[in-house]
Formats: C-alpha cells, sequence, structure tokens
C-alpha cells in the first residue's frame, strides 16, 4: 500500500480558499487513482474528488463541482485539492485516499488512506 499525508488544513472564512496536499511515499504513485473524501461531525464519509493516474480526468461531488479543483504531480508524488468559495457546509475532516481502479466514489474501494486535516469554515 501506499502511506498518505495531508496537510493544509485550517480554519478560513466564508468565501475564502484553501489548498490541500498529498504526500505519498511507499509505492509508485503514478498507478494509483488519488481522492479526496471528508467525514463532518455525525456524518458518513463522502466522496469530494478525484483523478485519474497521468492527471487528465478528475471527477468531483455535484456538492463541489465548480468550487473545488483537484490535480496532481506525479514528479513529486503529491495530489492538490484547491478548494475556493468555502462554505461552512464544507467543515469536515478531509482524507487523501488511493485507488487502482478509475472511476468509484465510494470509500470502500480506495485502500489508503491518510490521516486527515481539519478544515474550518466559519460563517
Amino acid at each position: 500500500q501506499v502511506q498518505l499525508v495531508e496537510s493544509g488544513g485550517g480554519l478560513v472564512q466564508a468565501g475564502g480558499s484553501l489548498r490541500l496536499s498529498c504526500a505519498a511515499s511507499g509505492r509508485t504513485f503514478s498507478n494509483y487513482v488519488m481522492g479526496w473524501f471528508r467525514q463532518a461531525p455525525g456524518k458518513e464519509r463522502e466522496f469530494v474528488a478525484a483523478i485519474s493516474w497521468s492527471g487528465t480526468s478528475p471527477y468531483y461531488a455535484a456538492s463541489v463541482k465548480g468550487r473545488f479543483t483537484i490535480s496532481r504531480d506525479n514528479a513529486k508524488n503529491t495530489v492538490y485539492l484547491q478548494m475556493n468559495s468555502l462554505k461552512p457546509e464544507d467543515t469536515a475532516v478531509y482524507y487523501c485516499a488511493a485507488d487502482q481502479t478509475y472511476g468509484s466514489t465510494w470509500y470502500g474501494s480506495f485502500g489508503s488512506w491518510g490521516q486527515g486535516t481539519q478544515v474550518t469554515v466559519s460563517s
């Protein structure tokens, strides 16, 4: 499995921006589809975005499409989540995850996970 470490979370006002990073190690990064999930208190973990092995084909949850952008740098073994126009309902712990198949939004198909980074959006 690949080891994942997220960073970049924090406290931001509504309408603001944050960029999350996830550094990978241990396996060939470009062999994995990379995704971001989030989990708010008392709620299930939900899909946010994912990106193909080469970085050319991202896909998003409807709730973030047009506001969030996922990207990856295979030379740096890093995946990013640029979050703009943040809303209080975006408040959650954000997790980076790795999968070997493309197209899934189900957390159960992602086999490797980071420890999470907290994002809090104040109104």
